[in-house]
């Protein structure tokens, strides 16, 4: 484990939703935004990487491990500690805690850098993960896999302007809401996810349009993101009883 970093947060109106409790997406941003100001502190923010380097951090996987989602007004804490990267891949957790101090969720996170004019994968530089104090490690940690759809339903999207970030691609919680969007609503005011595995297979691009597809069996959903007939991001999501 390396440096761990903790920020308050009140969960305002905006980020809510018709249960009350906080959206994902916009959880995910917000922890992101967390690791982000962790780096800061240490020197190695994300316009430092890029100016010296043209390095920017992309995310290629979440492993989310939901108790309950936080909820409208809660006072809640988000730390963030990176736990071992090797020679490709970072790793970093963050634990969210209730009001109450009890720890609500966990959300393990996988990193790459990306090499900004190129948009290719590039090697972990040691000189930029060195201020963290977090292990080198040999072992690559490999996520699930993911099986195919076999019989999905599929929403179409066009990716706007406002869907991109500071490294000029959709922002990786909007395909989280992507895959949201296709459930139906009745679903999504009885039931909360409980576990989620999201892989990121290859950006989307800006003026793209985008298939959503979803594929339901009983609490389990199955969701993969689709343009220009390349798989761009797949997850699956284990629901359970809000």
């Amino acid at each position: 484990m390396g440096l761990s970093y903790r920020e308050k947060y009140q969960v305002p109106f905006y980020e809510s939703d018709i249960n009350q409790n906080m959206k994902l997406s916009q959880l995910l941003s917000l922890v992101l935004q967390v690791s982000g100001k962790q780096s800061l502190s240490l020197g190695m923010s994300d316009e430092y990487v890029f100016q010296t380097y043209n390095l920017v951090w992309i995310i290629t996987e979440y492993a989310i491990e939901i108790d309950r989602l936080p909820r409208y007004t809660e006072n809640i804490v988000i730390e963030t500690v990176p736990t071992a990267y090797n020679k490709l891949f970072c790793y970093r957790d963050f634990n969210v805690y209730g009001q109450d101090g009890e720890k609500i969720l966990t959300i393990h996170s996988t990193f790459v850098l990306m090499d900004y004019d190129t948009r290719k994968v590039h090697p972990v530089v040691d000189d930029i993960v060195d201020v963290y104090q977090v292990e080198k490690v040999k072992k690559i940690y490999r996520g699930p896999r993911y099986e195919g759809l076999e019989n999905p339903e599929e929403t179409l999207y066009h990716v706007r302007f406002f869907d991109l970030d500071l490294n000029g691609h959709v922002n990786n919680s909007k395909y989280l809401e992507w895959m949201y969007d296709v459930l139906d609503v009745n679903f999504l005011e009885k039931y909360i996810p409980h576990h989620i595995n999201l892989k990121y297979v290859k950006e989307v691009q800006y003026g793209h349009d985008i298939k959503s597809r979803v594929e339901r069996i009983g609490l389990t959903t199955k969701h993969e993101i689709v343009t220009q007939g390349a798989l761009r991001a797949q997850a699956r999501i284990e629901w359970k009883a809000k």
